[in-house]
């Protein structure tokens, strides 16, 4: 059975796509197209706050493009050997928390020790933050320009500071439709479709659209979280299943679940 993931491949250390390899396990056929492309923003500023741990409380991460904006910076000013030497160590004196394990293990690579993880939507990392964080210092918050204000908010409401820098904002991916147009003309319609972002939402469903036609109907329209799911329902799609967590296995087991005759 064929579905169809609409994110960017990614590689993990055995060489193949953590997504194609757990939804292989139970017989099912991904494939991944990318439909969000993004340009980082704010660059100079955010490097210049980087040098300065010693004004914040810690750091907060809610997506993998956030901690590239911090690669970024870190190439552009040359930093990389005083992060290596200082930098680095200082901000590990503080709080970094992330959402998700993708996030999580890319902070681990700049040199980071993460909490809060598991935790597996930002509100979840908000109170998990709200249960630890007295820090009279603002925590740092690079994020997207679309990002969803709940979790500043419910920080703030708590009495934490929290400084947000938006670093990075989604443009549509380039190839989307031409994409999308072969998959269909090779593989025709999916079983299942997956959605990984509101904004990955909207610059893909008018081609699935026209390309599924009055087939549409047979196809398990997928979320990898509740954010996503809220976007589907708002344009009217059928959620089939949303993913209990942002991971491959999960993700996989609810598709699996959705594509059987009883749904999930």
């Amino acid at each position: 059975m064929k579905v169809l993931l609409l994110k960017d491949p990614k590689e993990d250390d055995c060489g193949q796509d953590p997504y194609i390899r757990e939804l292989g396990l139970y017989g099912l056929e991904a494939t991944l197209i990318p439909v969000l492309s993004f340009e980082f923003l704010s660059v100079p500023s955010f490097s210049e706050k980087l040098s300065h741990p010693e004004g914040y409380g810690g750091l907060i991460f809610t997506s993998p493009r956030a901690v590239e904006a911090v690669e970024l910076c870190l190439e552009k000013d040359n930093k990389t050997e005083v992060w290596r030497k200082s930098l680095k160590e200082k901000w590990n004196a503080k709080s970094v928390y992330v959402v998700g394990n993708a996030t999580a293990s890319l902070v681990n690579k700049i040199g980071l020790h993460t909490e809060g993880e598991n935790c597996g939507n930002a509100e979840k990392l908000a109170e998990y933050i709200c249960s630890r964080e007295s820090s009279a210092l603002p925590l740092l918050f690079p994020c997207g320009a679309l990002r969803r204000e709940i979790l500043p908010k419910m920080l703030k409401d708590k009495g934490i500071p929290v400084e947000s820098l938006t670093v990075y904002q989604t443009i549509p991916h380039p190839g989307i439709q031409g994409n999308l147009n072969s998959y269909y003309s090779q593989q025709g319609i999916p079983a299942s479709i997956t959605f990984f972002s509101p904004s990955g939402l909207t610059h893909s469903l008018k081609h699935i659209q026209e390309l599924s036609g009055d087939n549409i109907d047979q196809i398990k329209f997928v979320a990898i979280g509740p954010t996503t799911a809220h976007a589907l329902a708002a344009q009217g799609l059928p959620v089939s299943c949303t993913a209990e967590s942002p991971t491959p296995r999960a993700l996989a087991a609810g598709i699996r679940t959705a594509l059987q005759p009883h749904g999930c």
